[in-house]
C-alpha cells in the first residue's frame, strides 16, 4: 500500500456535494463544494432534485481533474458518504421518479402515527410494535413522519401515480453509488433510518419480515443488502466519463455521515465521541453493544468498524440556524439590493463583542421542530428576553449559544441512555471552523473540545479511510494517526457557571412552551 493512493470521496450534504481527492494518509489533497438548493413546500415538505446531485458531483470531479493536483492513475477507489434518512424513489431503470424527499420533510405525520400507533399507543407506538422494534433493530421509525417510513407512506397514500412508477425507495448515498456502478445495493448501515434490519446481528444482509410488515412496506420495493464493508461494483465507462476517474476502479458501499464523521475525527475507541455542527447537529461515539431510547429518538446502530455499534441522534437545525438568521433576519435578500450578505466570520466578530450569556438574550433552535432528545415537530424557535437595548450582536451570540445548549442536552441524554460517559470530544463540521463558536460550545458543555484539523472536510477523510479499510489498504488501528487535532478549547470557569444555570432554563423552556407551540401550529396548519 502507498499513502500516495487517492480516493475520490464524495460527501453529499443537504446543501450539495463536497467532492474531494483524499490520500490514504488522510490528507485532503483538493476539494470543491457545489451548492444544490433545497425546495421548501407550503405543506411542510422539503425536497431536492437528485439529478442535480449527479450533475454537481460530475462538475466537481471534473474541476478537480482539470486542476491537475492528482494524476489520474493514483485514484484507486470511490467512496460516498452524506445525508441519511432521505428517500429517492427510482424506477426500474434506476432513474429518479421525482424529487428526493428530505429528512426535514414533515408531511407524513398523520400517516406515520396511524401506521405505528393507535388508541393504546405509548410514546406514539402500539406496545408490541414498539417492543419488537427495540428488541430487534434497536430503534424505530418516528411517529412524527419525518423519516423514510413517513416518506414511503406519503408517496404510497398521497401520490399513488408516483408510487406505481417506483421500483425501489433508495437512500441518497446508495443512489449516487447506483449512478457510479449501475448496481442498486444498500447496506444495514445505509438503511439504518428505516429500522428494518435485525441489528442484534451485525452485517445483516436481509430485512426483518416482521418489521417490514409493521411498517406497511412492500419488500419488493426495498434495495437488496450487501455487507457493510463491501464493494458495490466497478465504475462504469459512462460514470468515468462524467467524473474523470478511471473506469473499473472499485466503488465501496456508502456510509452515512454519522459513520464517516467518527472515522474522520479519529475518535474510534468506545465512548470516545465527536460533536458535529453541520447543517444538522449530533453527538456520536462507538459502543460495544446495542442501546435504545425511543423516548429520546436515540439508539446505537451497526458501525463501519467490525463488531461495533455507533450512537445515532440528530437535531435538524444546527449550522443552518445561523444561516437562517443571517439570510432571513440580518440581511434578507429583498433588502440587499444585489449585495452579498455578511460573512459568517463577520457574525463571529459580532458574537465575540458580547459577553457569555448574550446579555440575557436566549434563542431556542427548533426551526423545524425537535427530533432528539425530544421528538416534537410542533416545537418552534424563538428569541427570549429581547429588550430595547438588545441588538444584532446579542442575537447572533444567542443563536450560537442556543445550538450549543441543544448539543449539551443531546450529550447528557446520550450518556444516560448509554449508562457511560462520553470522553475525548472531537468537534467537527462547518461550525467548528469558528474559534468563537468552539469556545462557546466548550463553555456551555463545561468540557474541553478537541477540534479536528480541517473540520469541514472530516467526512470526506472518513469516507476515504473507509475505502482503505474495505480494499485492504489500511488497518483500522492506523486511523487515529491519520487525523490531527489543531486546537483544544477549554471551558472558562466563570462563563461555564453562568451558562450551566442558563442551560437549566433552556431545557425548562422546551417543556413549558409545549402546549403553546402545539396550539399555534394547530391554528397555522388549519389556516
Amino acid at each position: 500500500m502507498s499513502t500516495d493512493d487517492v480516493v475520490l470521496a464524495i460527501d453529499l450534504g443537504s446543501g450539495g456535494p463536497k467532492t474531494a481527492y483524499v490520500s490514504m494518509s488522510g490528507e485532503v489533497v483538493d476539494h470543491v463544494h457545489t451548492r444544490v438548493q433545497m425546495t421548501t413546500l407550503p405543506d411542510d415538505g422539503v425536497v431536492e432534485d437528485p439529478r442535480e446531485w449527479w450533475t454537481a458531483i460530475g462538475a466537481g470531479a471534473r474541476e478537480l481533474a482539470d486542476r491537475g493536483t492528482v494524476e489520474r492513475d493514483r485514484i484507486v477507489a470511490v467512496a460516498v458518504t452524506g445525508q441519511w434518512g432521505s428517500t429517492v424513489p427510482v424506477d426500474r431503470d434506476g432513474e429518479p421518479v421525482d424529487d428526493c424527499i428530505m429528512w426535514l420533510d414533515q408531511r407524513a405525520g398523520s400517516l406515520a402515527r396511524a401506521q405505528l400507533g393507535g388508541r393504546l399507543a405509548v410514546d406514539g407506538y402500539r406496545p408490541r410494535l414498539g417492543i419488537e422494534f427495540v428488541r430487534r433493530s434497536g430503534g424505530a421509525p418516528n411517529p412524527q413522519g419525518n423519516d423514510p417510513l413517513g416518506h414511503r407512506l406519503w408517496i404510497q397514500h398521497r401520490e399513488p401515480d408516483r408510487y406505481a412508477r417506483t421500483a425501489a425507495f433508495v437512500e441518497p448515498i446508495d443512489y449516487v453509488n447506483l449512478r457510479f456502478t449501475g448496481a442498486l445495493h444498500a447496506t444495514q448501515a445505509t438503511m439504518l433510518a428505516s429500522w428494518l434490519t435485525d441489528n442484534r446481528r451485525l452485517d445483516a444482509t436481509t430485512y426483518d419480515p416482521l418489521l417490514v410488515r409493521y411498517c406497511g412496506t412492500d419488500p419488493a420495493r426495498l434495495p437488496g443488502l450487501l455487507p457493510i464493508r463491501s464493494v458495490v461494483g466497478p465504475v462504469t465507462e459512462s460514470a468515468a466519463e462524467t467524473t474523470a476517474v478511471p473506469a473499473g476502479i472499485p466503488v465501496v458501499t456508502g456510509l452515512p455521515d454519522l459513520h464517516t464523521a467518527a472515522l474522520g475525527s479519529g475518535a474510534i475507541d468506545d465512548y470516545h465521541g465527536h460533536l458535529a455542527i453541520s447543517t444538522s447537529a449530533w453527538v456520536g461515539c462507538h459502543t460495544p453493544d446495542k442501546r435504545t431510547s425511543l423516548q429520546h429518538q436515540m439508539a446505537t446502530v451497526p458501525a463501519a468498524l467490525p463488531g461495533r455499534y455507533i450512537l445515532a441522534n440528530n437535531h435538524d437545525c444546527g449550522g443552518v440556524s445561523l444561516e437562517w438568521f443571517r439570510d432571513q433576519v440580518v440581511a434578507p435578500e429583498d433588502l440587499l439590493g444585489g449585495g452579498d450578505p455578511p460573512s459568517l466570520r463577520r457574525l463571529d466578530e459580532l458574537a465575540a463583542s458580547v459577553p457569555p450569556g448574550a446579555n440575557g438574550v436566549m434563542f431556542t433552535p427548533w426551526l423545524k421542530g425537535g427530533r432528539t432528545p425530544v421528538s416534537d415537530t410542533s416545537m418552534r424557535a424563538s428569541f427570549l428576553n429581547l429588550g430595547i437595548d438588545s441588538g444584532r450582536a446579542e442575537m447572533v451570540r444567542a443563536v450560537l449559544e442556543g445550538i450549543s445548549h441543544q448539543l449539551r442536552w443531546i450529550l447528557e441524554s446520550a450518556e444516560r441512555v448509554l449508562k457511560h460517559p462520553i470522553h475525548d470530544l472531537r468537534v467537527i463540521g462547518g461550525g467548528a471552523q469558528s474559534d468563537v463558536w468552539c469556545q462557546i460550545q466548550a463553555d456551555v458543555l463545561g468540557r474541553p473540545l478537541h477540534r479536528v484539523a480541517d473540520p469541514l472536510l472530516v467526512n470526506v477523510r472518513g469516507a476515504a479511510l473507509f475505502a482503505g479499510l474495505v480494499t485492504g489498504r489500511i488497518d483500522q488501528r492506523e486511523i487515529p494517526e491519520r487525523t490531527r487535532v489543531d486546537r483544544v478549547f477549554r471551558p472558562d470557569p466563570a462563563a461555564s457557571d453562568l451558562l450551566a444555570r442558563r442551560h437549566e432554563q433552556f431545557v425548562a423552556l422546551a417543556r413549558s412552551q409545549r402546549d403553546f407551540h402545539h396550539a399555534l401550529n394547530r391554528v397555522r396548519r388549519r389556516s
